[in-house]
């Protein structure tokens, strides 16, 4: 059987949550439209976090009614705690991603907390929620630019506390993009012994040029959901040294020439990535 990759594209998240600029919530729809018309069938919109720390993210409520929506389309969002989460639903989000830090130093660096508490707020969501489909996410959950090097018994445990109130589609994240591909590979594979039902996808950054290493060894163990940012964009504000996403382009291209199906149209995907620029030059600065 031919194998299919599930790629989410988050420029609109995580992309431009880096970036020294706010894009207008009308020019991030145009990035949404942009985003459809190549092919992209699951992408990451906004993220409810406190627009005081992240003034990027702003305005994620009126972007979410606004979204375009083409049958077959599933659009996503980030939540950081309960309150984001309540806010995500109430605006009518139906897949959120949740996200905790594996390095107790970005933790409390990103979330303003230790990694305990930040799960123990998570308790109860699910059952709150029933009509979210939610996504457990780990940032820094190979490297923390805080705490070094991650052990792959921790990552297991935070997807064991993840299974534990209901959440067993994963998310593991490269924060900084600094991962040995061999440590993705063993800690994906130690998390697979603790949560074998896990259904795990990759959010990469590429700082060493070794993303798609990490891609092809994940590939092997059969992990078929990745994150990618189109134009390379992204970082996170609360973690020094945080690289861009790899790009869309770089893994549909890389995919497609091993026959790998994605569904996305190269050509199209290039105008996205034009849009994304000509949208970054006409947003305000921050500050």
């Amino acid at each position: 059987m031919a194998v299919q990759v599930h790629i989410t594209d988050v420029v609109m998240r995580d992309g431009l949550q880096d970036e020294p600029v706010v894009v207008s919530v009308a020019d991030r729809l145009k990035i949404a439209e942009a985003l459809v018309a190549a092919g992209l069938t699951s992408i990451e919109a906004a993220s409810f976090v406190n627009p005081a720390r992240v003034p990027q993210m702003a305005g994620a409520e009126e972007l979410v009614a606004s979204l375009p929506l083409p049958a077959g389309v599933r659009w996503s969002a980030l939540a950081l705690n309960r309150k984001g989460v309540q806010r995500a639903a109430a605006a009518g989000v139906t897949d959120v991603c949740l996200v905790v830090s594996a390095g107790e130093g970005h933790s409390r660096a990103n979330a303003g907390r230790g990694v305990q508490d930040a799960l123990d707020d998570l308790r109860g969501v699910v059952d709150d929620h029933p009509h979210v489909r939610f996504t457990g996410g780990v940032a820094t959950a190979f490297v923390c630019p805080f705490d070094g090097e991650i052990e792959p018994s921790r990552l297991a445990a935070i997807a064991e506390a993840y299974a534990r109130i209901g959440v067993t589609r994963l998310g593991f994240a490269d924060t900084i993009g600094t991962a040995d591909p061999q440590h993705v590979g063993r800690a994906v594979g130690t998390v697979r012994e603790v949560v074998p039902d896990a259904e795990i996808g990759l959010h990469l950054h590429d700082a060493l040029g070794q993303a798609l290493r990490t891609v092809d060894i994940a590939l092997d163990l059969g992990v078929t959901r990745f994150d990618a940012a189109t134009g390379g964009y992204g970082g996170c504000p609360f973690a020094p040294g945080a690289h861009g996403n790899i790009a869309t382009e770089t893994l549909v291209d890389h995919l497609h020439s091993q026959g790998i199906d994605t569904g996305i149209d190269d050509a199209r995907l290039a105008e996205a990535a034009a849009v994304v620029e000509e949208a970054l030059r006409r947003g305000s600065p921050i500050g």
